[in-house]
């Protein structure tokens, strides 16, 4: 479904990704694990066009997508959650889901897929009309998912869904990005809580200073002496 070829993007002279090639089938969750600044969130960054690749190519259901405008990435099917939530925050939480269906003009429509927002998050249905800048870290957390899903993304990605959230909190959040690919969606996932991504994912990419240096299934990662020793402190 995606597939990322010898990518390189700089932030001036900082090469951030040096060469990466990474691939996503249709119907996995596949999580990039590593350290602050290996690469991850210039990885999904570079994949919705906020970033264009220096060198190397971002292909998309077979279509070289590398470059193209965020608005139009949006309309072929990819959305973000991204890292830090980005939820509008004098906004009401009605309003910022109503925002990712913003290609969509179909009410029916909307009003069905906020209706399987609620089924995913249903706090979120309690919290409706309130101000979403007045909302836990937690329901943002369940904000900025709900309205990627708003657009019917066939790929989410998402950025640091856990980060800064108490355990039960992370615990009904990588609930709700399971039933998400249950449903049909196809997941990539940026995530330093290594032992939680593992479990949740398919198959799984370390990247270390913009370069891939392990790759595998989840499992097979997950028992990997050097993951266990860098990522999962045993």
């Amino acid at each position: 479904m995606l597939q990322l070829e010898d990518l390189h993007v700089s932030y001036g002279a900082i090469k951030a990704l040096k060469g990466i090639s990474i691939k996503v089938e249709q119907g996995e969750v596949v999580t990039l694990i590593g350290a602050n600044g290996a690469g991850k969130t210039t990885t999904l960054r570079t994949i919705t066009g906020l970033l264009t690749p220096k060198q190397g190519r971002v292909v998309f259901e077979g279509k070289d997508i590398g470059g193209t405008p965020t608005h139009k990435v949006v309309a072929q099917g990819i959305c973000m959650s991204p890292e830090g939530r980005g939820v509008f925050a004098n906004l009401s939480v009605e309003e910022n889901l109503e925002l990712g269906a913003y290609l969509a003009n179909d009410a029916a429509r909307i009003k069905s897929d906020l209706e399987k927002v609620f089924v995913l998050f249903p706090r979120l249905k309690e919290r409706l009309k309130q101000i979403s800048g007045t909302l836990s870290g937690g329901e943002q957390q369940m904000v900025a998912i709900g309205r990627a899903m708003m657009a019917r993304p066939r790929l989410l990605l998402l950025d640091e869904p856990s980060l800064g959230l108490a355990p039960l909190v992370v615990k009904a959040i990588f609930q709700a990005i399971d039933e998400i690919n249950k449903a049909g969606t196809t997941v990539l996932l940026v995530e330093q809580n290594a032992h939680t991504a593992l479990k949740h994912s398919h198959r799984a990419y370390v990247l270390e200073t913009g370069t891939i240096v392990l790759e595998g299934s989840s499992q097979e990662l997950a028992a990997d002496k050097r993951v266990r020793e860098a990522y999962l402190g045993e």
